[in-house]
């Protein structure tokens, strides 16, 4: 009997021990990207702002003046907007853009020179964004179904304790990257840094955020980006100096139709 007791000891040990469901690096990873899509719910629309600055392998500089639109959509990705204002030989210039969670996203360019809009295929989405070091597809929201994700390690940047996300695009035939690895902070889980792969597996660009703010007592967004090509040397660096929230956008302010209204 007393043998008896003690296997049915060892066996109660042993299963004790075991986790019910192990977590994997990919399911961490999956988990720290719905927290932060999470956190970022519920904004509505959004008006802002900014400078856009292209620096060549030279330093040599060239600014745009920029405005953006954002409305979120409801079990989709959001709706965007981007109207060029300077300099004077790409004002009226517009770029409409809608993010889906599962397929391709539709974008249009609207090019005031030719008075046509421009559909911009799938298949270009890694094309530079109006000469500058953002691809198309940097553009778009970041919706979390668009990649898979596996968590590398934790590790101490700018000071904070953060997350080192592995991600990798859905889209293997049209996007321009193997890989993304992103730096998120664990208190608010903002991306800091993002390095991208190309499809050679090099390290083509590195983006920094820096400066964020808090809207809404809850949204967070960076007032500065900073896109660095390390295979051509040239940079691009967004600054923001106005951001407005829940102003009353609507489906109809993103519309093919609009991009030729827009002032």
């Amino acid at each position: 009997m007393q043998n008896i007791l003690m296997v049915l000891l060892l066996l109660i040990v042993t299963i004790q021990a075991v986790p019910v469901s192990a977590e994997t690096a990919e399911s961490k990873g999956q988990a720290i990207a719905l927290e932060a899509d999470r956190r970022d719910n519920g904004w509505n629309d959004a008006e802002s702002k900014l400078t856009m600055i292209l620096r060549n392998r030279h330093g040599d500089e060239s600014r745009r003046e920029i405005r953006g639109k954002s409305l979120e959509v409801s079990g989709d990705g959001d709706k965007t907007l981007t109207i060029f204002d300077t300099p004077k030989d790409i004002k009226g210039t517009a770029f409409l853009n809608f993010t889906h969670k599962v397929g391709d996203d539709e974008q249009w360019l609207y090019l005031p020179a030719l008075k046509r809009v421009k559909r911009i295929a799938s298949r270009n989405k890694s094309g530079s964004f109006l000469g500058s070091e953002f691809a198309y597809e940097d553009i778009a929201s970041q919706e979390v179904e668009k990649y898979s994700y596996k968590w590398l390690r934790d590790e101490v940047y700018l000071g904070m304790e953060c997350f080192v996300v592995e991600s990798y695009p859905v889209d293997k035939k049209h996007s321009g990257y193997t890989r993304l690895v992103s730096w998120v902070d664990k208190e608010h889980y903002r991306r800091w840094k993002t390095e991208f792969f190309d499809r050679k597996k090099s390290h083509l660009k590195t983006l920094t955020f820096a400066d964020y703010k808090l809207y809404l007592g809850q949204y967070w967004r960076a007032e500065e980006m900073n896109m660095v090509n390390h295979q051509n040397g040239k940079s691009t660096q967004l600054i923001w100096n106005s951001y407005q929230f829940r102003t009353g956008l609507t489906d109809s302010d993103f519309t093919k139709n609009s991009l030729k209204r827009v002032k």
